[in-house]
């Protein structure tokens, strides 16, 4: 029913959406012609924009929860510069260039840490239909880390990984993804972006939505398919929601398959439509850009004249509303906008001179030009690397507008929140970009001499022009943020009374021109132009206040240094191949083929997502490669003591865990590490040379002291000669107890043996002169005892994500396998692996 009925809504609402962006398009190419035929004012950035984009993939392992089986299933994970996850079956089916298993467009979605968080949202999307405070939610989580992508609309999608420290990491990168894929309109589109805007806008006004919208997110199809949804989704949840049949978690499950469903038939939909609208107006395009070149001017003197007389009209009411509703909020506004943000920018600031501060220290302890070479390298991915600017990003996340959102209909801070975090991004990119270009000069014009100092001049022009383009942005932004909170609620409270004067004024526009010019559109006009002499006067008085670092508007730098926007139109630096690093090489394997690669473009980033510091790499919970350890995540001043606190948890959790997961692909496997499993090398006999698994009792004395009941022994095997005789099960438990029994027996002699050949080796040396050393002959061992080897219970799972160490040497900085105090290089003739599960 659900899908069937969506059609003729879908058909409805984007005939609705046609008639209006069909009335907008001429209206945005003259303002788009006017603007380029006049020009427009602003006031010039001081630093660089980097013309080509910084290509940027994170990747690493994550374990995926399916729907369909309901199972937890290893995934690699690569984010490439479009910033939609790609899910593959594993590393290698990436690399071989296999289709992903699923492919998540991030835009409209919410990145959730806690099933607490999640369940809040699912008890919204079915009215009385509600979970008790902490009932279980229809999936269970497979580690205590998880991570959600929650939509009103689509389908939801559930992560998780081992450690809190990944579960953040990959938490930014999810933030990342939603940040960049909801700010999917491109500015690049003058004339269709503003007409789409204006659109959709006036659509919702039409419907009484005045507000933001917080689904204004994605690009055109995604934002047309919540439109539709935004009447439907309600209707349909009318119609199914009590129908549905079963428990509680399970009804909010299936509604949210239905919801998905149909969200998934109406995006085709709006997408062909779409594209076929702005097929038809580009056509026109030509037509109406040569009228408008032509009378331009008869067209611009038509427009001030209707504006003046809708002026008269709009202008004593909106000076009312102002007065008694407006005014007195402003301040309070702009200050809860100012706090944060600026904040936030400051971060950005902080973070980026203490990049500069670790590289001037590098280059004082005689680095090198490879070493320079690498941290710059590393410095120009800075501001696409989501865990190094998260601290920014929670600034300004601290956003708050309550008690303003009610009065003016304002249904979240998210969406100022976004565009400040992009702006922030922006900043960061262009001080980043500024600097490489600046030094790069002067080491071309200068040498590498006084490398220090050179960077320190470099860094303090850079500094500088931050601040004010820092100030630039912001202030533009307070006043946009402020025109997108006052101006819908003044339109909501002058439109009953101004809007049916209106059509009135259509008669004084010649029918020629009537196409670019709408009364709507100057009614709207108007009402910005009374409140704007307020917003800027508010902005005016906190930059003259020098609140917040903001400057003057009459502090105007304008070609301040015409010899730097020289380089801005100069091929970005390549510091690989400027100082002969492999820093490209290696992050380019990563990466994969694809736009970005090739000379002349900015290579591609790997960001990994380290799961333990000592994990070994079998593991692929996320890959080592160069992006995060030489930029330091945290101050340098804490750096020491938070080595040894990872260290202390590490230690905690090898205590705490056998093992770490194969694979988490059940519940129960999970519970399965309850029963270790250890491993014990014995000289095979006759009778144990037959693999199997037999059921037994006993208990073995373990090195702590504890007796653990032994419920299975299973025998395997070597190739080693044979020289064994088939023997029980019980009997292999009895050889067990009575060697382990003799262990401490031998490990004692041992340690007496290597004691008195130490000391004969000591009298040896003293006693003679001529330097003669002792045979190795003169010391020897006491026979290996047996190794005992404490593992997890790994029944073979065909999607594995992990790897068990025990049978690969560690490398360096990995946890060594429990052995019981016994030396790793003993080796045992005619061995046969026996474990033994421990209940």
């Amino acid at each position: 029913m659900s899908l069937l009925c969506q059609k003729p809504r879908t058909r409805d609402v984007m005939k609705e959406f046609a008639d209006v962006y069909e009335q907008q398009y001429p209206v945005a190419l003259f303002n788009s012609v006017r603007y380029e035929i006049e020009g427009g004012g602003g006031t010039q950035s001081q630093l660089l924009h980097r013309k080509v984009r910084l290509s940027s993939i994170f990747s690493g392992n994550l374990f995926q929860y399916l729907e369909e089986n309901r199972k937890w299933r290893n995934r690699f994970v690569s984010v490439p510069n479009s910033y939609t996850i790609s899910l593959y079956e594993s590393k290698a089916a990436h690399e071989r260039g296999l289709h992903p298993k699923v492919t998540i467009s991030c835009a409209g979605y919410k990145a959730l840490t806690s099933l607490d968080e999640y369940m809040e949202l699912m008890n919204t999307s079915l009215p009385g239909i509600k979970a008790k405070v902490g009932s279980n939610p229809f999936i269970k989580c497979a580690t205590q880390f998880p991570l959600i992508l929650w939509h009103p609309y689509a389908r939801h999608h559930y992560f998780c990984v081992m450690t809190e420290k990944e579960q953040k990491k990959w938490h930014a990168v999810l933030q990342d993804c939603v940040r960049h894929c909801n700010n999917g309109l491109s500015e690049d589109c003058p004339v269709q972006t503003p007409a789409f805007t204006d659109a959709v806008r006036l659509h919702r006004q039409a419907k009484g939505h005045y507000g933001t919208w917080d689904m204004m997110c994605g690009e055109p199809p995604q934002i047309l398919a919540n439109l539709v949804m935004e009447t439907l989704h309600p209707e349909l949840r009318n119609v199914i929601a009590p129908r549905l049949k079963g428990k509680m978690q399970q009804r909010q499950r299936n509604w949210m398959l239905i919801s998905d469903a149909v969200y998934k038939q109406v995006l085709p939909q709006t997408k062909g439509q779409y594209e076929a609208l702005v097929g038809v107006c580009e056509a026109q395009r030509v037509k109406l850009d040569a009228t408008l070149r032509t009378d331009m001017d008869q067209i611009i003197t038509s427009k001030e004249h209707v504006s003046s007389k809708i002026r008269a009209l709009v202008l004593p009411k909106a000076e009312q509303l102002l007065r008694t509703s407006i005014q007195p909020y402003i301040s309070s506004i702009l200050e809860a906008l100012m706090e944060p943000t600026s904040r936030g920018f400051s971060e950005v600031r902080d973070v980026f001179f203490k990049e500069l501060v670790e590289i001037s220290k590098n280059s004082l302890n005689g680095g090198g030009k490879e070493k320079l070479g690498e941290h710059m390298e590393r410095l120009s991915m800075l501001a696409f690397h989501p865990v190094k600017m998260q601290s920014c990003y929670e600034k300004v996340e601290q956003l708050n507008l309550e008690g303003l959102q009610q009065r003016f209909d304002v249904s979240s801070p998210s969406v100022f929140v976004s565009r400040a975090q992009i702006l922030m991004r922006e900043q960061m990119d262009n001080a980043v970009y500024t600097f490489e270009q600046l030094l790069n000069q002067s080491l071309e014009t200068q040498g590498e001499n006084d490398l220090c100092k050179t960077m320190q001049k470099c860094q303090d022009r850079v500094l500088k022009k931050y601040d004010y383009d820092s100030s630039t942005v912001r202030k533009k932004f307070f006043r946009e943020a402020l025109l997108q909170i006052v101006i819908p609620y003044m339109l909501q409270q002058l439109s009953p009374s101004c809007s049916p004067e209106l059509p009135r004024f259509k008669e004084l526009i010649f029918e020629d021109f009537s196409r670019f010019l709408l009364v709507e559109n100057m009614f709207e006009e108007v009402v910005l132009q009374s409140v704007t002499k307020d917003i800027m006067m508010a902005v005016k008085e906190a930059a003259v206040q020098r609140r917040h670092n903001l400057y003057r508007d009459s502090i105007i730098l304008t070609n301040s240094d015409p010899n730097l926007h020289l380089l801005g139109e100069t091929a970005a630096v390549d510091w690989a191949a400027k100082f002969g690093t492999d820093e490209a090489d290696g992050t380019a394997e990563g990466g994969g083929s694809g736009e970005g690669g090739g000379s002349g473009k900015r290579r591609r980033q790997v960001v990994s997502m380290i799961q333990l510091d000592g994990v070994p790499l079998p593991y692929e919970s996320c890959l080592e490669v160069p992006g995060v350890e030489q930029i330091p995540e945290e101050d340098v001043e804490s750096k020491e003591e938070e080595k040894v606190e990872e260290k202390e948890e590490e230690e905690q959790e090898e205590e705490e865990l056998p093992a770490e997961p194969k694979s988490p692909d059940s519940v129960n496997e999970i519970r399965d590490l309850i029963n270790p499993v250890v491993e014990v090398v014995l000289p095979a006999s006759e009778e144990n040379q037959v693999n199997g698994t037999e059921p037994t009792t006993g208990t073995i004395t373990m090195d702590d002291g504890l007796e653990e009941e032994v419920t299975h022994v299973t025998t395997v095997v070597d190739d080693a000669p044979k020289k064994s005789a088939k023997t029980s099960a019980q009997t292999i438990l009895q050889q067990l107890i009575g060697n382990k029994e003799a262990e401490t027996e031998k490990q004692r002699q041992e340690e007496a043996d290597i004691k008195n050949a130490i000391e004969e080796i000591e009298i040896a040396v003293q006693d003679d002169d001529g330097g003669k050393q002792v045979p190795e002959s003169d010391v020897e061992l006491s026979p290996p005892p047996l190794k005992v080897t404490q593992l997890t219970d790994s029944s073979s799972h065909e999607d594995s994500g992990f790897q068990s160490p025990t049978n690969e040497a560690p490398e360096d900085g990995e946890p060594e396998p429990i052995t019981n105090g016994l030396n790793r290089a003993d080796q045992i003739i005619d061995p046969a692996d026996v474990e033994v599960a421990l209940a």
